[in-house]
């Protein structure tokens, strides 16, 4: 129901949500080599003799660093993606991220929010913040099939942050990759209708 309210095929009733947002986690965000397209001079037996070796991925046997992890949400109407990098992936970082997209809207405006049944996204018996939250601040979950994440519209969205933003990168630091990430999410927005971007989310969505 929340995604055909999304897509315009069904009229919002009173009670029901006027906003539909995607939501997800994208990592473990890891300073590794990242494999993909990139422009570099060719080499072998043809390359210019007067041209240093190709440099060789670095080895990453370790990762001192340790990892970073992308809350993500994806605004159907709008074809809006939104981003914060975390420190780790916990039911409290989840509802920080919550707030944030809540403060985006009017209280009196309903949110439906999809995601998968990760379990820092659930109410338990032994810790019941996410439906307190919900509830407290006119916001309902629509969780999607186990092992169905596929079903969740951001997941294309990632396919084309991977595409645009990691792809034959080698980043040094964690604060390197994520203003990379950050400036990607800024140029996405801007450029929405793109056509290299919508050719990537569409084989995605296919997929």
């Amino acid at each position: 129901m929340s995604i055909s309210i999304a897509d315009g095929e069904v009229i919002p009733e009173a009670d029901e949500p006027e906003v539909v947002l995607c939501l997800d986690e994208f990592g473990p965000l890891n300073l590794q080599p990242h494999p993909g397209r990139q422009w570099t001079e060719r080499g072998g037996k043809h390359k210019d003799p007067d041209r240093e070796p190709r440099p060789r991925r670095r080895a990453t046997y370790t990762r001192p660093h340790g990892v970073r992890h992308l809350f993500a949400a994806y605004d159907l109407a709008k074809d809006k993606l939104y981003g914060h990098i975390k420190p780790k992936k916990n039911r409290t970082r989840f509802l920080e991220f919550c707030r944030y997209l809540r403060s985006l809207y009017p209280p009196d405006i309903r949110i439906a929010i999809v995601l998968d049944n990760f379990s820092p996204h659930l109410t338990t018996k032994k810790d019941s913040r996410v439906g307190d939250w919900a509830a407290a601040n006119n916001v309902e979950f629509a969780y999607t099939p186990t092992n169905s994440s596929w079903l969740n519209r951001i997941e294309a969205q990632f396919t084309a942050l991977r595409y645009f933003a990691l792809d034959g990168t080698d980043h040094a630091s964690h604060k390197e990759q994520g203003s990379m990430i950050r400036r990607y999410i800024i140029w996405r927005n801007k450029h929405a209708a793109d056509q290299r971007l919508r050719d990537v989310v569409d084989r995605a969505n296919v997929a």
